[in-house]
């Protein structure tokens, strides 16, 4: 079997020097890939095979040509600009088979303010959110963010009418410039699920905690998994019906939550891997990529078992265990 996987930051060298702003999101996809590239080749008889250093304009060819001639494609990539989407779309035209969710899936999952409006007619809670622009009477706190931003670019916490002046002299200078959404701030638990998804059903792994910046611009720095008892249990209930609800999931995808004083909500899904991966491989007592094969190609769901513990995970890819893994 081969297995193609590829991430859109590395395979173009995009945010490989330190000084470039999107030098942390680089960090954070090569960490993915590493990882999930070395379950896969520990995997009997599966070649890996990735894609690096390509220019822009030979890179729809070469992903053509691995895509073409792959049993399965993983690709890791940000939802901004389409980029996620338009790599699945040049995987799917050469027939080649997704290791993740169907296009459709991953369009709606992309654009926050469809997702939103998905959710709520289905009775999920979720932060009320609109696309209008923001104004300096909101009710503030609000969130105003990228409709399909990746890595928090251009997210802000509003907390008054000054940090919307703020804002929107950094988005006018040019750090976003495509459609934004506003949202509803809610204070909680920042948490996520990912999930195994495939034709025989969904599985949810550990719930881990989320480590945002406390800089108003909600940076991830890495987590923590699992969360404690209760927190994990809320979080993969509202997890499993906000992924339940989105047809065409399939493989690796991630929730984002909120476990707030007053009320849960699911706040985005992350139709790809995530970073959460490199902990969750760490918690993990077998192969999460043989987990993760044998979801996507409909074989009953795997459940797979856990050290005990908790582990923590940065976005560089680094992992520290609070205790040892019995």
């Amino acid at each position: 079997m081969r297995v193609f996987v590829y991430e859109y930051l590395t395979a173009l060298g995009v945010g490989a020097a330190p000084a470039d702003p999107l030098h942390g999101m680089f960090r954070e996809g090569a960490a993915m890939r590493a990882a999930v590239v070395a379950d896969f080749a520990a995997l009997p008889g599966c070649e890996v095979v990735t894609l690096d250093g390509v220019s822009e304009a030979d890179e729809p060819a070469a992903v053509a040509a691995h895509a073409g001639a792959a049993d399965w494609s993983l690709v890791i990539a940000p939802e901004f600009d389409g980029v996620l989407t338009t790599r699945c779309r040049w995987v799917l035209d050469v027939g080649g088979r997704l290791l993740g969710p169907d296009l459709g899936a991953v369009e709606l999952a992309s654009d926050k303010f469809a997702l939103a409006e998905h959710w709520r007619e289905r009775g999920i809670p979720t932060p009320a959110t609109t696309d209008r622009e923001p104004t300096p009477c909101e009710a503030f706190p609000v969130v105003w963010k990228p409709r399909d931003g990746c890595g928090s670019t251009a997210t802000f916490l509003l907390r008054d009418r000054f940090e919307l002046a703020a804002a929107r002299a950094a988005v006018a200078a040019g750090e976003y410039a495509g459609p934004m959404v506003l949202q509803e701030f809610v204070p909680g638990v920042a948490a996520s699920v990912a999930f195994l998804c495939g034709p025989a059903g969904n599985v949810a792994l550990p719930a881990a905690a989320q480590h945002l910046s406390d800089d108003g611009r909600f940076r991830y720095v890495g987590g923590e998994i699992p969360l404690p008892g209760e927190l994990a249990e809320r979080a993969a209930r509202l997890a499993t019906r906000a992924v339940n609800c989105v047809p065409g999931l399939r493989g690796y995808v991630g929730v984002d939550l909120i476990l707030g004083e007053a009320r849960d909500v699911a706040v985005e899904i992350n139709p790809r891997l995530t970073t959460s991966y490199v902990g969750l491989r760490a918690l993990a007592r077998s192969n999460p990529a043989d987990a993760l094969l044998r979801a996507a190609a409909g074989d009953p769901p795997a459940r797979l078992d856990w050290h005990d513990g908790a582990v923590h995970f940065s976005t560089d890819g680094s992992v520290a265990r609070s205790t040892s893994q019995a």
